[in-house]
């Protein structure tokens, strides 16, 4: 995990006190789905009851609380519009960039930013160095098909029997080495073992020589969105990296809003 820059780093709570206790009513209200009495929030925020309705007046000027009924405040409609602007404004690529880099220095091996469109995988980014010993075939904007990469194959696994089945008649599981897969039944193991553990590999199916191992990137409201790889020589790829690639994936999903938790 990256060190934060201790020069640069924000405080642990807002230097004007004001905006601490606007931080901590507006936690209050997110923690219960229903409205919350004034009564209710004093005690919680430890604020007199005239200091908390104070403040929470004018979040309610902002929008950013609503009074369903007298001496009641929730959580207001303004927070949903600011949020769905920081939704549409993230980017995966901006999200994976500076983590993709910091795996590829761990590992000094291609890293690569992958994303589904319709039966194929696009390479939307890559972090690599000649030093990497490995020619980088599949340049940025580059497409292969899903069954035969690693990312692909992650996106594949979501995917239910009838789609799959449907996504295997149009492409005809058409190989590109003597390891792809060409067989549903095959590839439908495969698919198996990329749910169980959130892993997907490639073994020199779309290039000989290549080897890969995918971990999937996720959005705010638990969708697959990318898939992080890592690129190696068939004889490099080293099975230490597996935690790291991972860690590195769940980084990424973590900025653009994906928590676990809430889908447990």
């Amino acid at each position: 995990m990256r060190k934060p820059n201790t020069s640069t780093a924000a405080p642990a709570t807002p230097t004007v006190q004001v905006i601490e206790r606007m931080f901590s009513l507006l936690e209050i209200l997110a923690a219960r789905e229903e409205a919350v009495s004034l009564k209710e929030i004093s005690e919680k925020s430890g604020l007199h009851p005239s200091t908390a309705h104070r403040i929470l007046n004018d979040l309610a000027t902002g929008r950013f609380v609503d009074r369903p009924a007298a001496g009641s405040y929730r959580l207001g409609m303004r927070l949903l519009e600011l949020g769905n602007l920081v939704k549409a404004r993230l980017s995966v690529r901006d999200a994976a960039l500076i983590p993709m880099r910091e795996l590829h220095k761990l590992t000094q091996q291609p890293v690569n930013l992958s994303m589904r469109q319709g039966d194929e995988i696009v390479y939307v980014e890559r972090a690599f160095s000649e030093r990497s010993g490995m020619q980088v075939v599949r340049a940025i904007g580059g497409r292969a098909p899903l069954h035969l990469t690693s990312v692909g194959k992650l996106f594949l696994a979501f995917d239910d029997p009838q789609r799959l089945r449907a996504y295997a008649t149009r492409t005809g599981l058409s190989g590109q080495t003597r390891n792809s897969i060409t067989q549903l039944s095959v590839l439908e193991r495969e698919l198996s073992k990329a749910r169980q553990y959130g892993i997907a590999r490639d073994n020199e199916e779309l290039e000989l020589g290549v080897r890969c191992m995918a971990a999937g990137i996720y959005d705010d409201q638990n969708k697959l969105v990318a898939g992080l790889s890592i690129s190696a020589p068939a004889d490099r790829l080293d099975e230490s990296w597996l935690p790291k690639l991972q860690a590195t994936a769940n980084e990424i999903s973590a900025s653009l809003g994906y928590n676990p938790a809430s889908f447990k």
